[in-house]
């Protein structure tokens, strides 16, 4: 973690006129709040409606809020959903068309919402799955306008790790519980003797002019080294690391293991890992009429490559298996993906573990197959001869 521009210390009054002051410049914040037994992602007026006082408990297929006595507000694992849901949304309308009486058609294409939003407390590994997004689906060929419209202008507060949970991976991924860019504002939640504050780093313009109008004092080295060493202890306590290899080699080597049959066999394709993922970006669209059949809408939605249609051709689906579709899902993103996007697919910020209902885990994964090339190079010993 590195001081790029200004550090400076808020305390709680100082989050809430955070809050305060971008709306006042017109954002709509979005941060973590407490519904449904989780920390979920929804619009808060106050800072009073993030979760102070609440933590997480995570395992492979299991997710449980617990609470905290110190009331730290950051201190929970990533839930269930990312921003993915307010920059790509699950579901948008393209177009629509309407028929007069004497039958002729009128095509008119949706203008996508410019909201102007600021998100509070996104985790390094969500920085980084933001990043990866913008190359998907802003920096190449074919731009998703609807996408662009919404990433543009929108306000990063990102919200360091000092508690890592026990499905999260980021370091092996080459990544970290420490915001290195990507953000208008890093905050460094502190707890201890010398009180509840934040250390705030500024990472862009933006972001300075944020800060000079939300009530604050000049960071002290105590309170610097104290965020530098919290950061720094999570970084050794990650709950699961990948393999220390080369993944694209690997997965590239491992198209027929005998693993994916195993981890087929406990799979139920149900996609959960592609919808908690905050990279994963596949969609289909579908059109919808009304009764009449003078107005049709085209949608975007979201799809996964674990549904059956998703690969179907004029011959059937061209992966039929679980199997297939796993391997697809898990090759495409520790692999081939560097191929499109010059990067991973994944962040390590298991989601996928957590939320999926069999609790199968790609570090898991992963390791099996790096063992099982392993045992495939290894040379047969030969029994020696008798004497």
């Amino acid at each position: 973690m590195s001081d790029r521009r200004t550090a400076a210390v808020l305390d709680r009054a100082g989050l809430d006129a955070l809050v305060r002051v971008l709306r006042a410049r017109g954002h709509t914040v979005v941060g973590p709040t407490v519904r449904d037994a989780a920390v979920v992602l929804a619009e808060i007026t106050s800072a009073d409606e993030l979760p102070f006082g609440w933590g997480t408990e995570v395992e492979a297929g299991r997710y449980r809020l617990v609470p905290r006595a110190d009331g730290a507000v950051f201190a929970h694992t990533t839930g269930p959903q990312s921003w993915k849901s307010f920059l790509h949304p699950e579901r948008e309308k393209l177009w629509s068309a309407d028929r007069a009486a004497d039958g002729e058609l009128t095509f008119t294409e949706e203008t996508p919402a410019r909201p102007s939003y600021a998100f509070l407390g996104v985790r390094p590994c969500d920085l980084r799955a933001i990043a990866v997004q913008d190359r998907v689906l802003a920096g190449g060929r074919y731009e998703d306008r609807g996408y662009a419209a919404r990433r543009t202008g929108a306000f990063l507060v990102a919200a360091e790790c000092t508690e890592p949970g026990a499905t999260c991976f980021c370091v092996s991924m080459g990544g970290g519980p420490g915001a290195d860019e990507g953000f208008d504002l890093a905050l460094t939640e502190l707890v201890d003797a010398a009180g509840h504050r934040f250390l705030v780093r500024v990472g862009s313009d933006a972001g300075e002019a944020v800060l000079a109008d939300v009530p604050h004092r000049e960071a002290d080295e105590d309170t610097r080294a104290a965020a530098r060493g919290a950061v720094a202890a999570a970084r050794e306590r990650m709950g699961r690391a990948m393999p220390p290899v080369d993944l694209r080699a690997l997965l590239g080597d491992s198209l027929t293991a005998d693993r994916w049959d195993d981890v087929a066999a406990r799979c139920l394709t149900c996609g959960n890992c592609t919808m908690v993922c905050p990279t994963c970006f596949c969609v289909t669209t579908e059109e919808v009429t009304d009764l009449t059949g003078a107005h049709a809408e085209r949608w975007q939605r979201w799809d996964s490559c674990f549904d059956l249609d998703f690969s179907r051709l004029h011959g059937g689906p061209v992966r039929s298996s679980g199997r297939s579709r796993y391997r697809q899902w898990l090759t495409h993103k520790l692999a081939t993906w560097y191929e499109q996007f010059g990067s991973s697919g994944c962040v390590g910020c298991g989601r996928c573990v957590a939320w999926c209902p069999v609790g199968i885990d790609l570090t898991e994964e992963a390791a099996a197959l790096c063992e099982e090339r392993t045992a495939r190079s290894r040379p047969e010993t030969l029994e020696e001869s008798p004497r």
